[in-house]
């Protein structure tokens, strides 16, 4: 990316968010931890693009603008944000200022990767071995300490009366590749069968994802003492946080990266319930695993290099683009024994051998590498109005 004179004060930096609650957490983490003060930037999608996928470009064709917070000069030094959605905005934000406007993005790019000054991808993201890459353990999410206790405080009268230990089994959805069939509802009745054998409770939370027919015959076949909750949008008595703050261990089904993270960050016992995948899934979990391998090569000796450059070939090609593993972060837990595979009637809820360990500091020493030392080092500016106030 092109240079430009160092400011008199720090970077200008924007912390981009739209309606996804746990993008939005990754990115005020890391703006939160900056040594200069940030500004958020509120963004909202037009209803169709809520869920569809605009086109990757540098526009804002699919924002609702009237609702979105003002993208007006004097245009940021510095975007972050999370997201496809979010990313075309940086895209737009960064062509308005002449190509000044440096990008960091956390997750998987959906295009246009090299457009990027910082690409941070925590385990599941496979990404191609690029210097605008830092591969990180955890993604950069962490439930909010103060919402956890406040909803602990609020369900321990209602838990304080249920057999321990109490055991969250927090259930989540089919996503590729993973499927849920009756095997997947019978694990979860077993595990639940399993807590009660061993004197204590399960409770049961299913979510937005979860098939109807799982949560049917969860509802029918739970045995008894088991507490289950059935997702509702909006509802005000969802017990999630109240179970990461009072709950003994946990079962996460392996679809789902925020409620194992969220999880693993507060240091308590966790298995992870393996998935079913189907025949297609099976086939896509080897491509993920092969893109994992070419992606990654080690970094000394004429086999590495000869891997990364088969490895860049094959990204710039279109034969394998970033994707997503969910295997690659399950092994870098079990790696760690942050967590155990979930096994009905076999399961042995531990608390971690070692620490969980946390990226942001890398994360930060990348960002601040973006700019002189006589940009980072300048006094603060003077926060906006809707400034998000830098640790």
């Amino acid at each position: 990316m092109s240079t430009h004179p160092s400011p008199a004060a720090p970077p200008r930096t924007w912390l981009i968010l739209a309606e996804k609650g746990g993008d939005n957490a990754q990115v005020l983490a890391l703006g939160d931890a900056l040594p200069w003060s940030c500004e958020t930037r509120q963004v909202y999608m037009r209803e169709e693009w809520l869920f569809g996928k605009p086109r990757v470009g540098a526009h804002l064709d699919h924002l609702d603008l009237a609702r979105c917070d003002p993208l007006e000069p004097p245009w940021p030094d510095l975007v972050i944000t999370m997201g496809r959605r979010t990313a075309m905005v940086a895209f737009w934000l960064q062509e308005r200022s002449g190509g000044k406007t440096r990008i960091v993005l956390l997750g998987k790019p959906s295009g246009w990767m090299e457009r990027f000054d910082l690409v941070i991808g925590s385990a599941e993201i496979q990404l191609p071995p690029l210097d605008n890459v830092l591969r990180i353990g955890l993604p950069l999410l962490r439930a909010d300490p103060k919402r956890v206790a406040a909803a602990a405080e609020s369900w321990r009268p209602r838990l304080a009366a249920l057999p321990r230990p109490l055991v969250g089994l927090l259930v989540g959805g089919p996503t590729g590749p993973f499927i849920y069939d009756r095997s997947t509802t019978h694990e979860l009745i077993g595990l639940a069968a399993q807590v009660r054998r061993e004197g204590g409770t399960p409770f049961v939370t299913t979510s937005r994802r979860t098939p109807e027919a799982v949560a049917r015959t969860l509802q029918e076949k739970l045995p008894e003492g088991s507490e289950l909750y059935l997702w509702k949008p909006d509802a005000a008595l969802n017990p999630y946080l109240g179970l990461l703050g009072l709950a003994d261990a946990f079962v996460v089904t392996a679809d789902s990266v925020s409620m194992a993270v969220e999880v693993a960050r507060l240091g308590r016992p966790l298995a992870i319930l393996a998935l079913p995948t189907g025949p297609l899934g099976g086939l896509d979990l080897r491509r993920r695993a092969f893109t994992r391998w070419l992606f990654q090569p080690p970094h000394a000796g004429l086999g590495g290099r000869l891997r990364k450059t088969l490895a860049l070939a094959a990204f710039r090609s279109g034969v394998l683009t970033h994707t997503r593993d969910f295997a690659a972060l399950h092994d870098w837990m079990l790696a760690r024994r942050i967590a155990v595979w979930a096994h009905p009637g076999e399961t042995r809820w531990t608390k971690p051998t070692q620490p969980v360990g946390d990226d942001l500091e890398a994360a930060v020493a990348r960002v601040r590498g973006l700019f002189s030392p006589d940009e980072v080092n300048a006094p603060r500016r003077v926060p906006s109005a809707n400034a998000s106030t830098g640790a």
